[in-house]
């Protein structure tokens, strides 16, 4: 069995490097494909990187654009959180009561979860404003369906992992399912999900920057801007700020693994 799984990813990592070489020998290798002044370009912007630029109307607006985008992060990470638990559960098949519900559940929210998780956040946002305009709840739900269908997925798998035994005691004891997962499955997992979820609120602050890009507001909006004006030490002030709150919440995520571990 081992040698065949081996066989299977040396067969997997020359199909890879094929498709590599084929897209390479694809390209157009001209003159025409490198910028000409592209490496002054890229002088100027990482130039700009030492000397950011810190003026009192760049921080109030830096961190107003940070407020903005935290709360759309944490606004669409609390909907996912919910869209997560709710379809996680049921996608992991723990609360069927037969072996053929278990694989009908199992295979339809998953497959939701697969279909919520498929498609990109900035689609979903360039969707949401084309039906709702430039609003915070295009970014709130942008947000929530691919990060829901992302935890969802990772909870059900979870879930999926948590020892028989356990499980097998409660039952023997009278418990019902609903009783086994509450007592039983998530408190089993509940530190991992925690842990995870936190990862993946880091991940969406990036996201909801990104997704200013559309105009929604926020830390992006503001890089954009930069970028227009080639001013490049603005660009790099709005970044640090993003840096500053992804760093914070991940301080923050460690002291809150510490302390469900201990």
């Amino acid at each position: 069995m081992l040698s065949f799984d081996l066989h299977k990813r040396k067969l997997l990592t020359v199909f890879l490097l094929l498709i590599f070489i084929w897209s390479l020998l694809g390209i157009h290798w001209g003159p025409e494909l490198f910028h000409t002044g592209g490496m002054a370009t890229a002088g100027q912007v990482f130039a700009a990187m030492l000397q950011p630029d810190f003026s009192a109307e760049i921080v109030a607006l830096g961190i107003e654009s940070s407020w903005i985008t935290l709360a759309y992060a944490t606004a669409g990470m609390s909907l996912a959180l919910i869209l997560a638990l709710l379809f996680g559960i049921l996608g992991s098949g723990v609360l069927a009561s037969g072996k053929r519900s278990r694989t009908f559940m199992k295979g339809t929210f998953r497959g939701i979860l697969g279909f919520m998780r498929a498609i990109h956040e900035l689609v979903w946002a360039l969707f949401f404003v084309a039906s709702f305009g430039l609003s915070p709840f295009a970014a709130v739900f942008a947000l929530a369906i691919p990060y829901g269908g992302i935890l969802g997925r990772i909870f059900a798998d979870m879930l999926n992992d948590v020892p028989d035994e356990p499980i097998e005691a409660l039952r023997a004891s009278g418990a019902s399912r609903l009783q086994c997962l509450l007592y039983g499955y998530l408190p089993a997992v509940k530190a991992s999900m925690i842990s995870y979820s936190m990862y993946r609120f880091e991940c969406a602050v990036r996201s909801s920057a990104i997704m200013s890009f559309v105009g929604l507001g926020g830390l992006g909006y503001q890089i954009q801007l930069s970028l227009n004006d080639l001013n490049y030490h603005e660009v790099w002030s709005f970044m640090y700020f993003l840096i500053v709150l992804v760093v914070l919440i991940d301080g923050w995520s460690t002291m809150l693994r510490k302390r469900i571990s201990i």
